[in-house]
């Protein structure tokens, strides 16, 4: 198994900036590739961005590009999130998924709040 653990959410306003950070524990030698998604009050969770675990190739939603940069440190075990820019559409639930097909692993969440 794989565990995850968030941190760096907060409250900020809006156009500030927060930095999420993930670490992973456990059986870290599986991960395929790890990712940022949020889920904010009646809303389904949405990917935000992921990051490939070998090559480092990464990818965004279209609501992330341009704002968010997805980063990792594979002898840390570490995926991390800069969010610059941020908008009040940006609150959520912020939770980290580590892939190790045909498992997928999540955090318990971190808050981020933008205010207006």
């Amino acid at each position: 198994q794989v565990q995850l653990e968030e941190s760096g959410g907060g409250l900020v306003q809006a156009g500030g900036s927060l930095r999420l950070s993930c670490v992973a524990s456990g059986r870290t030698f599986n991960i395929y590739s790890m990712g940022w998604f949020r889920q904010a009050p009646g809303k389904e969770r949405e990917v935000v961005a992921g990051i490939d675990w070998k090559n480092g190739r990464t990818n965004y939603a279209d609501s992330a590009k341009g704002r968010f940069t997805i980063s990792k440190d594979n002898a840390q075990n570490t995926v991390a999130l800069q969010m610059d820019s941020l908008k009040p559409e940006d609150t959520a639930v912020y939770y980290c998924q580590a892939r190790t097909p045909p498992r997928n692993y999540w955090g318990q969440g971190t808050q981020v709040t933008v205010s207006s």
